[in-house]
């Protein structure tokens, strides 16, 4: 039955993101491009989910399920493309091999120009706008969250953990209830912190229990857990497990974590997250199957405001 269950899971999302058109728009005189999946019954909550290093807007269309949760929930999801595949989030220091984008990118004010044009138009609810990210779309999920907290109701960043650079500037015009989605064997962005072992890894990473800590002293919550809970393990093949880990704090700024047990640099799914599974594993990590990113992040997403 679970093969079943994955495979229309699969078929749901590829049906889903066939009617995604390509959009553009122009900031500050540069033409930014993205995928966006719309509702037919508008204003609609709005998510905006931002890819990885080395990949585009398609690329979450097509490997993860937001397609799925859009359609099935009504709602607006556009998917950015980063220039030269990547974001200028608040970090200036790449890993050795991989460039990041053009000098004087302004990502803040493209992704915040995209908000303002859904809602202007009539396509998003202004009060239920959302951020989500996969590693250095994580970074940048984090880096709105602390520049523009004005526009987003909640945010989610995966396999993501602070820097010095990007905590130092991070103030927040209100508390924004966050997500955060990492793996303890994640070779890039090591859930300990400092330099992951990978040859494209960066140095200077936060601990994901620092990272942790930064969001709920934000959000005015306690420094201790509120509850851990080990999630069921549905997918034993995959060798690694779910822990959620929630906060005390104040009515509607919630901090919550999802510690993927042994789960590498990648995005927890019901179906693959990468074009070569194998070779992902072997430079990434294993992926986990119990949870699926997208469908946790909406599930926290859809409390707010």
């Amino acid at each position: 039955m679970r093969l079943w269950m994955r495979i229309g899971a699969v078929v749901a999302a590829l049906a889903a993101a066939s009617v995604a058109s390509a959009e553009t728009i122009d900031v500050n005189g540069a033409k930014r491009s993205y995928t966006a999946q719309l509702p037919a019954r508008k204003p609609a909550p709005l998510v905006i989910v931002l890819h990885g290093k080395t990949q585009r807007g398609a690329d979450m269309v097509a490997r993860t399920a937001w397609p799925q949760v859009a359609k099935r929930e009504g709602l607006a999801v556009v998917f950015p493309d980063g220039l030269n595949n990547a974001w200028a989030d608040a970090r200036t220091k790449a890993g050795p091999a991989l460039r990041g984008p053009p000098a004087g990118t302004d990502d803040v004010a493209f992704l915040a120009k995209l908000v303002e044009k859904l809602v202007a138009d009539g396509t998003a609810d202004a009060k239920r706008v959302f951020i989500a990210g996969v590693s250095n779309g994580g970074a940048m999920a984090m880096t709105m969250a602390c520049a523009r907290a004005d526009l987003f109701a909640a945010g989610a960043s995966v396999i993501m953990n602070l820097t010095d650079e990007a905590a130092v500037t991070c103030h927040p015009s209100r508390p924004l209830p966050m997500l955060l989605m990492n793996g303890t064997a994640d070779l890039l962005v090591p859930y300990e912190g400092g330099r992951g072992s990978s040859y494209f890894a960066a140095d200077g990473f936060w601990s994901t229990e620092e990272t942790l800590a930064f969001w709920r002293k934000l959000n005015g919550c306690e420094t201790d857990d509120a509850s851990v809970t080990d999630m069921p393990d549905k997918a034993p093949a995959d060798q690694s497990t779910v822990t959620r880990i929630s906060s005390r704090c104040p009515r509607g700024h919630d901090v919550v974590l999802y510690r993927i047990n042994h789960g590498g640099h990648r995005m927890p799914g019901f179906s693959p997250d990468a074009r070569f599974p194998r070779v992902a594993a072997g430079l990434l990590g294993p992926q986990n199957g119990d949870i699926d990113g997208a469908e946790t992040i909406w599930a926290f997403f859809s409390q707010f405001p």
